[in-house]
């Protein structure tokens, strides 16, 4: 366990965590696209993918009982639900790709909903509302600053020719406020506080 200092500032985000399972699943996802072996892509270590909800930037230690309390109020009345994982794609698209992503299936009515009472709740707390649409995704990739215009071209050719071997269920049964640091090798998560959503079929 991380100690935090009452002066600390900590990166953040809320998220929703995945299981074991779809996390390997990914990880075989990344190992086929690796085989390539293009340099300029960047992958993001399965451990570490999730799907976030809101991105809360740098907080103090003493807005994280609050943050908590706003997830509680979005999460009340709210059961647990289902999503799917599948149908590759990239923003800005799979033609000159910047960020390769999962897209999200399922009861995302349900999700987006939590994620906008989540998103309305924090603003009392001195957070912006987002002002893009919420776009659920996973982020598996990110191609470096200065890839050739052929090179995104060519892996976007070979997202498109590259089968997924399943598609995954997740089940929505809480959520997560983490704490991102920034490492030489790359970001290390660790969840700050968590948040059970009922059961479906729970009073």
């Amino acid at each position: 366990m991380f100690r935090l200092l009452s002066n600390q500032q900590i990166r953040s985000f809320i998220a929703i965590e995945l299981p074991e399972e779809v996390r390997s699943g990914l990880h075989r996802l990344q190992a086929e696209l690796r085989s390539a072996g293009h340099a300029f892509i960047k992958w993001v270590a399965p451990e570490s993918i999730h799907l976030t909800l809101k991105f809360l930037g740098n907080i103090s230690v003493e807005k994280v009982a609050a943050i908590t309390a706003v997830m509680e109020e979005a999460g009340q009345g709210a059961s647990s639900f289902q999503l799917k994982i599948g149908g590759l794609g990239a923003f800005p698209n799979l033609r000159r790709p910047r960020v390769l992503w999962l897209g999200i299936a399922g009861e995302t009515d349900r999700l987006v909903v939590l994620q906008r009472r989540i998103d309305d709740g924090l603003v009392a707390l001195g957070f912006a509302r987002e002002i893009r649409p919420f776009t659920p995704h996973l982020t598996l990739a990110r191609l470096r600053q200065g890839t050739s215009p052929r090179d995104q071209q060519t892996f976007g050719e070979l997202v498109m020719k590259t089968p997924l071997e399943a598609s995954y269920e997740v089940s929505v049964n809480s959520l997560s406020l983490m704490r991102s640091q920034l490492l030489p090798g790359g970001a290390v998560y660790s969840r700050l506080a968590e948040v059970k959503l009922k059961r479906q079929g729970d009073k």
